[in-house]
């Protein structure tokens, strides 16, 4: 009876190593990924934090995670930037899946959306100064007014408008005020309506030609910045090659 279960036993255990050896390192590997929790990341594109804060995975980064897990990983230092590295900074993702890793091993992180994250590090907002607004105010106001009589100086039109005011009633008038009141009148709604602006009030949802361009001005400054980071990290990642043994 005794050798009978050793029997057995051998030939369960030889069974056991067989299967193992075919499949032991992708079965253990495969039942590692389906145990392993995961964390779903979406990073901003841009965010703006105060000078000297602690850039924290929860300020660059939508987190998805086990509600046991999420709060550790909301607060997870990325980096410590200091005043010598600028105002702006990039954090790739590779870095962030390093951090997660290093704190938790067993998360499986999945990857959303944009590969890296740009940080602009402001300074405490200042109050706006009254004076200055009004002479910038003025200075625009001013330019703006100088730049629509040249326009209109180059192109005669005090001679085009007397001449479609008499087109119109018959008689030459060299003064027509009521035709160039009106005129400015919608010269200014014009751009009123173009701008879909006027103080803080907007017509409707649609963005203004100024804000698209801004947006335009903001995004290639963005990329500009963002390959200028990369390649400052990859000339780092060669001089430390270079040093080392």
């Amino acid at each position: 009876m005794f050798s009978l279960y050793n029997g057995v036993l051998k030939s369960k255990s030889q069974s056991a190593l067989a299967y193992y050896g075919q499949y032991g390192i992708k079965g253990v590997s495969m039942m590692e990924k389906e145990t392993a929790a995961p964390v779903y990341l979406r990073l901003r594109k841009q965010v703006r934090l105060p000078f000297g804060a602690p850039v924290r995975l929860g300020d660059i980064a939508r987190i998805l995670a086990d509600p046991q897990y999420e709060p550790e990983l909301v607060g997870l230092v990325m980096e410590r930037p200091e005043y010598s590295d600028g105002n702006l900074i990039v954090i790739d993702m590779l870095q962030v899946i390093g951090c997660i890793k290093r704190k938790f091993p067993f998360l499986r992180v999945e990857v959303l959306g944009e590969p890296h994250v740009l940080v602009e590090m402001v300074a405490r907002e200042k109050k706006p100064s009254i004076a200055l607004f009004i002479i910038v105010w003025l200075l625009l106001f001013f330019g703006a007014g100088l730049t629509i009589m040249n326009f209109h100086a180059d192109v005669s039109m005090p001679e085009v408008q007397i001449r479609i005011v008499e087109m119109i009633t018959g008689k030459r008038d060299e003064h027509p005020y009521l035709f160039q009141v009106a005129y400015s009148i919608g010269i200014g709604f014009g751009m009123i309506v173009f701008f879909n602006h006027l103080f803080k009030k907007k017509w409707n949802e649609e963005p203004t030609p100024l804000e698209v361009e801004m947006y335009l001005y903001q995004e290639n400054l963005n990329q500009y910045v963002i390959a200028e980071e990369y390649e400052k990290m990859r000339r780092s990642e060669s001089m430390g090659k270079e040093k080392g043994p």
